[in-house]
Order: C-alpha cells, then sequence, then structure tokens
C-alpha cells in the first residue's frame, strides 16, 4: 500500500517522539507529506473570589503559539534542521483524541504514541491512542518508545495526550 498523506500526533512524550520519527522513515521511504500535529487546552480563567496566579493577558494567542514553539523544537529535535520529506506542522485548540480522529478523514496513514504525557503509570496504552485506533477512518499505527519510558518533556498547559475527548 502507497501511502501519500501521513498524520503524527506529537505532544513531547517519548512515545510520540518515536512515533514522529518512524513515520517520517516512512514518509520519506514512501516520498509522502507528513503533517504532525499537537493541541492545546485553554486555561479557563479561576472561580471569581479566589486567589489565583491567573494573567488574563496570557491569552489563546499566547497559548498556540508556545504550543508552536514546543512542536517545531520537538521537530527540529527529532528530525534535524532540513529533513528530507514535507513536514506540516499543525497545532490546534482542543483534545487531543478528536483533532487526531479528524484529521484521519483526509490521512493515508495515522500514527500516534503508544502513551502520551499524562495518565496512569504502568499502562500500556493510553486513552488517546486507544480512542484514536478504535474510531479513526483510516489505518492506524501505533508506536512506543524504544527504550519503555513513556514520561513527559513537555512544558505545562499544554494538552494531555491522554485525555479521550
Amino acid at each position: 500500500m502507497k501511502w501519500k498523506n501521513l498524520v503524527v500526533g506529537v505532544d513531547g512524550s517519548a512515545s510520540s517522539r518515536a512515533a514522529l520519527q518512524w513515520a517520517y522513515d516512512v514518509a520519506l521511504a514512501q516520498n509522502a507529506e507528513l503533517t504532525t500535529l499537537m493541541t492545546w487546552r485553554p486555561v479557563p480563567p479561576p472561580p471569581s473570589g479566589s486567589a489565583s496566579t491567573y494573567n488574563p493577558e496570557y491569552d489563546d494567542t499566547d497559548q498556540a503559539a508556545v504550543a508552536e514553539k514546543e512542536l517545531l523544537e520537538i521537530i527540529r529535535d527529532e528530525l534535524g534542521d532540513d529533513p528530507a520529506v514535507l513536514i506540516r506542522p499543525k497545532v490546534l485548540a482542543g483534545r487531543a483524541a478528536k483533532a487526531l480522529i479528524d484529521a484521519s478523514q483526509d490521512a493515508d496513514l495515522l500514527v500516534v504514541g503508544s502513551r502520551g504525557i499524562g495518565g496512569f503509570a504502568g499502562m500500556l496504552l493510553g486513552s488517546v491512542s486507544q480512542h484514536v485506533a478504535a474510531h479513526a477512518v483510516c489505518t492506524v499505527v501505533v508506536v512506543r518508545s524504544p527504550s519503555g519510558d513513556e514520561s513527559a518533556t513537555v512544558a505545562d498547559g499544554l494538552s494531555s495526550s491522554d485525555d479521550p475527548s
């Protein structure tokens, strides 16, 4: 089977980095385009009357910029400064599973890590990868990190990829 449009979910976890590398290798072998997808969740303001460090000037635009910067750094860390295939970084507000399932509508192959930055230690499959595998409309590949270390490396404030909704 020839795949032309690959989508990979990236959240900075070890398994999402392994998924990115795996998807890149396939894209390179098949001369395909690779869309990297990262989500972020808006931080709601605190309940009125509560003491908080919430800064209303730190808005959704700032959060999107933080996520975009993080995604570009992960791509550069994993694939270098000049990847040999077309990489389309995409950052969306919302829940990871929904964004990935939506992206599967136009993809030939969807690649996710086995565990993201949230969830319970010791689980073999995170809720996002499980949800995506069950509901995506294209072929899905779930990649584990080579070391088996599924710990997080992303900045606080980005979406947990283990949130299924």
